[in-house]
């Protein structure tokens, strides 16, 4: 293991690389490559590595780009991609179909705002628009999160428990540009990690085999009840994974959900990605002037995590939701998902927090701010739009 100062789109770019190339002695690999800020470089290392079986497919458009990965992983190839706001919308089509084909491709979703207006800072609202297709969705708080989740995303989704696809989503810029020390894997340890990808209903030349005909409605029920059941199975293979991701790498990666200072929380705050650094050192502080205060940092959305959230939450009473993302006319997309998850606890008092949208910068200023008004509040209010340029 080599520890590099690496940027996050240098960092999903190796670990997609190596485990291509962990596939070796199997079907190989293949990506389907289509460039968008601020994800382009991570199709660019792609495009430089010397795969021993594996191709990287330049295509002409982001839904190219899926049906390449769907046609590679039929074929019983390990699949990945990469693409960034209105390219993923752009994939849309395909990236359900993948979901329901059952493949197991990996894709890293560098979040950045849909327009018009057009905006090339982070928002998670890209991603969330795939938050009912069958796909995992694990969001990364930073660069070695990053690179660990890229090698358990293709572990956990080529589990035959699961195989779905899995969106694994990093902040635009903040993350994918940004440069921290790492500890990148070497070959042989995502080799050892990774076992070679297998396909059950793949193409086979011996039993021929169409994909994708018409169904009766009660196939289509059946077929959408089996994906519940493999997103059921998802954090215990998630776990099995983490443990003997321990075992080879000598650390244990995030699972669902990483809690801090909530055993005894009286307000807990609840955040993803980068903005929970930020969270982190605000406890920190907080705690120090006597305040019992903790936090959730969210990890994994699909398959929502309800049994782990509630335990985590415990016996806190007040409860603050900082979306950097927005379904207009509801509220933020993590807000709705633990109101449903907190239904049968009303003595809790959940408040959603609108805040970084379009990019801006959420602030340990902008954080405290939500947590005093958090604790001067007897009710909850629709969601409350924070201005984080302030």
């Amino acid at each position: 293991m080599s520890r590099t100062l690496a940027t996050g789109n240098h960092v999903a770019g190796h670990a997609l690389a190596l485990a291509g190339e962990a596939n070796r002695n199997s079907r190989g690999c293949c990506a389907g490559a289509y460039p968008i800020t601020p994800q382009t470089e991570i199709i660019e290392y792609l495009s430089g590595f010397s795969f021993t079986k594996g191709r990287v497919v330049l295509v002409e458009s982001e839904h190219s780009a899926m049906g390449v990965c769907m046609g590679a992983a039929l074929a019983g190839a390990r699949t990945f991609t990469a693409s960034s706001s209105n390219g993923l919308a752009y994939m849309t089509e395909n990236v359900f179909a993948a979901g329901y084909y059952r493949l197991p491709t990996v894709m890293i979703a560098v979040n950045r705002t849909l327009g018009p207006p057009w905006n090339i800072w982070v928002d998670q609202g890209d991603s969330l628009i795939m938050r009912d297709a069958a796909w995992l969705q694990f969001y990364c708080g930073s660069h070695q999160d990053l690179q660990d989740t890229v090698l358990l995303a293709f572990r956990v989704a080529e589990d035959h428990r699961v195989m779905l696809p899995v969106i694994v989503a990093m902040d635009g810029f903040v993350t994918s540009h940004t440069q921290m020390v790492v500890d990148l894997p070497e070959q042989d340890q995502v080799d050892e990690f990774l076992p070679p990808c297998v396909i059950p209903h793949g193409l086979k030349h011996d039993h021929p085999a169409t994909f994708g005909g018409l169904t009766w409605p009660s196939e289509t029920e059946h077929h959408r009840y089996e994906i519940q059941q493999s997103m059921e199975a998802v954090i215990p293979v998630l776990e099995q994974a983490r443990d003997e991701f321990e075992d080879i790498f000598g650390r244990r990666p995030a699972g669902a959900l990483e809690t801090f200072e909530t055993d005894d929380a009286e307000t807990i705050v609840i955040a993803c990605n980068t903005m929970a650094r930020t969270l982190h050192n605000v406890v920190i502080e907080r705690r120090k002037k006597g305040e019992k205060i903790g936090m959730i940092r969210t990890k994994l959305f699909r398959p929502f995590p309800r049994k782990e959230l509630l335990a985590a939450i415990g016996t806190a009473k007040r409860v603050a939701v900082l979306d950097r993302n927005h379904s207009p006319g509801s509220g933020g997309i993590f807000w709705l998902e633990i109101a449903a998850t907190l239904r049968q606890c009303p003595d809790v008092l959940l408040q959603d927090y609108l805040v970084g949208l379009g990019g801006g910068d959420v602030t340990p200023e902008n954080i405290n701010a939500i947590i005093d008004d958090l604790n001067h509040r007897t009710t909850a209010s629709d969601p409350e739009w924070k201005d984080t340029t302030a």
